[in-house]
This record gives C-alpha cells, structure tokens and sequence, in this order.
C-alpha cells in the first residue's frame, strides 16, 4: 500500500462510518460472552470505552447500528488484556462460536441449511458455502468480501474490514474472521477441518485482508 493509500484510507476511516447490522454485533458480543463470561465482556467494553454496550447489547434486528469503530476497538483490547499471544486466542475461539448464532440467525433466511447442500462434492458445497457466506456479508452489512483462488486454495478477500478497522499490527489480525471461517467450513462440510489462514491484513498496510483456504481437509 503507498503512502497515498494510507492517508486515503486514514481520510476514509475518519469522515465515514461503516456498520454492521445490530444482530451481527450482538451475535459477536454473546459469542465473546460465552468464552470470558459476562464480567470479563464488560471489562473489554470498559476498556475499549463502549460502557455504552456494558449489559446493553445491540438490539437483535437487522438495523445497521454497530459500527466497525466498535468492532475493531473490541478485537484490539483482548490483544491489550490478554497480550497478543491469548488475546488473538480468544478472538479465534469467539469467531468459532460466533459462527454458532450466525448459523441460528443467518441461515434460514439464505437457504444453507438445506442438506441437499452439504451432500454435495465436496468442492462444489465449500464454493457454494463461501459464496454464501460472502453475499451474508455483503448483503447484510458493510463489509465488503468478493472471492478468489489460485494454486493456495479459495481466497477469501475482504476490502473492508471491520476486525482490524482502526487497528495497526506488524502481522495480520483478523483472527475472529479466521475462527468463523474454520467454523463454517467445518459445519458445510459435515465435519471436516480445513487450513485457513490470513497472508495479508489492511491493519498491517496491505491493501486488502487476504484469508487463504486449502481446498483439501486437514482432517
């Protein structure tokens, strides 16, 4: 990313607010409940200054209320509290579970809980699942994912970012949107493990977050 490029998107990331659909952000925050409790919740929203969502979670509705300034500010404070090493631990296991109540919620409304999916090949329903899964976020919120592959597997690119929105790290750190997507595979593909892993991060100044997917399970 040229220096150009930082300042524009400092511009942007300063003059426009991006959200989220409440849902999605109480979907997060019940997910991070579920792994420090409610107590250590409110300790990261004190902390990220969010006393505003202490005990007062988004309302579940599909309004888009949740800004990617408290979504980024959340996932930075666990690496705060925790240190690096645990925080990027509990963003994985809270993008797992996350996936948990995305599934409850989303999945109906888009279709992919029909069975006749997962009995699919197994790359025509991981294809058919990440684009699924894109056009959630797409459709639903402001972030912005578009899919691609080359010979690493699926690339799963996303040009706007919410987990490290205002966030600036030496290494990639979008660890809850590399625990969902484990998830999510592991659930289309009833079962089965896939490597995933983020190559480049816009909180790093790469242009776009860039999550590689091995098209064939580890386990």
């Amino acid at each position: 990313m040229t220096m150009v490029q930082v300042i524009d998107l400092a511009k942007e990331m300063e003059e426009t607010q991006y959200y989220y659909p409440n849902k999605m952000g109480r979907i997060v925050l019940t997910a991070l409940e579920q792994i420090t409790g409610r107590h250590g919740v409110n300790a990261v929203l004190n902390l990220a200054n969010l006393e505003h969502l202490v005990n007062n979670y988004p309302p579940n509705n599909l309004r888009r209320g949740f800004s990617f300034d408290e979504f980024g500010a959340i996932q930075q404070v666990l690496e705060e509290m925790y240190g690096i090493r645990g925080g990027r631990g509990l963003a994985l296991r809270s993008g797992r579970e996350t996936w948990t109540y995305a599934l409850k919620e989303f999945a109906p409304v888009l279709g992919i809980t029909d069975l006749a999916v997962r009995m699919l090949p197994l790359g025509m329903k991981l294809k058919i699942g990440l684009d699924v899964f894109a056009e959630t976020f797409n459709k639903f919120s402001d972030q912005k994912v578009r899919l691609s592959e080359d010979e690493r597997g699926y690339l799963w690119i996303i040009e706007r970012c919410p987990v490290c929105w205002g966030r600036t790290s030496e290494e990639p750190c979008c660890h809850l949107a590399v625990g969902l997507l484990e998830e999510s595979l592991t659930w289309v593909s009833r079962g089965r493990q896939f490597d995933v892993k983020e190559v480049s991060c816009i909180a790093t100044g790469d242009e776009n977050c860039t999550i590689v997917i091995s098209k064939k399970p580890i386990t």
